[in-house]
């Protein structure tokens, strides 16, 4: 990826105007025993009206062969998948996400996201869709200084030239990392305000 387009894809602005692409940079591990590992890297964007999610999913054979099989010992392969994503998955991909994962309990995705899709709304169809992947088991994080530092010297083209935080970077992180949080743990604060109203506070 160049420069220019990572900066300008998952800079976590506030207001991300002109992104309307998503791109999805992924590490995937492949653990055959305790002593086997073996890794591929990539990156992906959203193409002919496909989104990046469930493009990756159709690539998943290629990049982990024998996902659903067991190796020759009979012990299953076991995949560790990490995104980076410039925006968090919308409601409908998150749901064949969660779909596609209750088939392959051997198959473990974790997702870092730049800005979070659409989650503004209190009642959002967006916020749902990540406590439903939540509650499948997915690890969902704001992506902060680290992991853009990561993502800078692992997929862009970077000529030697060294990472630096474009202003905001972190503010908008912490920012970001509340309102997830927010999202991903509605029950508990809905539970505290019912407490709090029988106790007529």
């Amino acid at each position: 990826m160049t420069q220019k387009k990572f900066i300008f894809h998952y800079k976590n602005v506030r207001w991300a105007r002109g992104r309307h692409e998503t791109y999805l940079c992924f590490v995937v591990k492949r653990r055959i025993g305790p002593d086997s590992l073996s890794f591929d890297f990539g990156h992906l964007r959203n193409r002919s009206g496909c989104h990046v999610e469930l493009l990756f999913l159709r690539h998943l054979g290629a990049l982990c062969p024998g996902l659903s099989a067991s190796s020759v010992d009979g012990a299953r392969l076991c995949y560790s998948v990490t995104w980076f994503c410039s925006w968090s998955p919308c409601s409908k991909c998150a749901q064949q996400l969660a779909h596609f994962l209750s088939q392959t309990p051997n198959l473990r995705l974790r997702i870092f996201v730049s800005r979070l899709y659409f989650c503004d709304e209190e009642d959002s169809v967006e916020r749902e869709g990540l406590r439903h992947l939540k509650r499948a088991g997915v690890q969902i994080s704001v992506m902060t200084y680290k992991d853009f530092f990561y993502c800078w010297q692992t997929f862009v083209a970077r000529r030697e030239r060294s990472f630096k935080a474009w202003d905001g970077l972190h503010e908008n992180s912490v920012r970001l990392v509340r309102k997830l949080n927010r999202i991903l743990q509605p029950c508990e604060t809905e539970d505290l305000r019912d407490v709090f109203a029988l106790l007529g506070l």
